[in-house]
């Protein structure tokens, strides 16, 4: 994996969209993680509670977008994107650096073979030394994703022959396209008919 940034200082930042200043996301990564001492379980920990206690919008069958980390914290759910956003969001607030990652997928089901991005993130765990990837887009029918320091388990495989593939940058901050994309729109189903695209 690349990093946009060698600098673990851009990893940790506070902003528009990683609001992890805002006290109630900061107080929720605080309350997680209270008693947890180190920092391999204390990712575990938030990665796992963002994953199953946030459904991802589409598989509950809302219409809102959200797209901050305090938005998604707010309202309870958000789509892959806004999710690691929080999770991001989450990692920050006690001090663990936490990055962007992206995936070329083809819709599901298919249309006109066109590909679209899904979010995830890259955690650094200082303790061992080493970035590890993880998708917190949230486990529901085949979707089997995990937290697993030796094995990477994301939540879809890729088929190269399709023209699906991962980025291997682990970005500061979230894309431009998936920040407009995710303003853009109010209404899920809208957003739905104009994922946002490879950059």
């Amino acid at each position: 994996m690349d990093l946009e940034s060698e600098n673990l200082n851009d990893y940790l930042v506070s902003d528009a969209i990683v609001d992890w200043q805002t006290p109630a996301v900061r107080q929720k990564a605080l309350d997680l993680t209270r008693s947890i001492p180190g920092d391999v379980e204390k990712a575990r920990c938030l990665y796992e509670w963002v994953r199953d206690a946030i459904p991802h919008t589409n598989d509950a069958g809302l219409d809102v977008v959200t797209c901050t980390a305090s938005e998604v914290l707010r309202h309870g759910t958000g789509t892959c994107f806004s999710k690691s956003h929080l999770l991001a969001a989450l990692l920050r607030a006690v001090n663990i650096p936490a990055g962007f990652c992206y995936q070329v997928l083809r819709l599901d089901p298919p249309v006109n073979n066109e590909l679209v991005l899904h979010g995830m993130n890259g955690i650094y765990l200082g303790s061992i030394g080493r970035w590890i990837r993880v998708d917190a887009r949230g486990n529901t029918g085949s979707i089997n994703a995990q937290f697993s320091l030796e094995k990477e388990q994301l939540a879809f495989a890729m088929d190269a022959a399709a023209g699906e593939f991962l980025y291997d940058t682990i970005y500061a901050a979230p894309v431009n396209n998936v920040v407009k994309g995710l303003k853009k729109y109010a209404s899920r189903r809208e957003l739905w008919l104009d994922l946002p695209k490879a950059f």
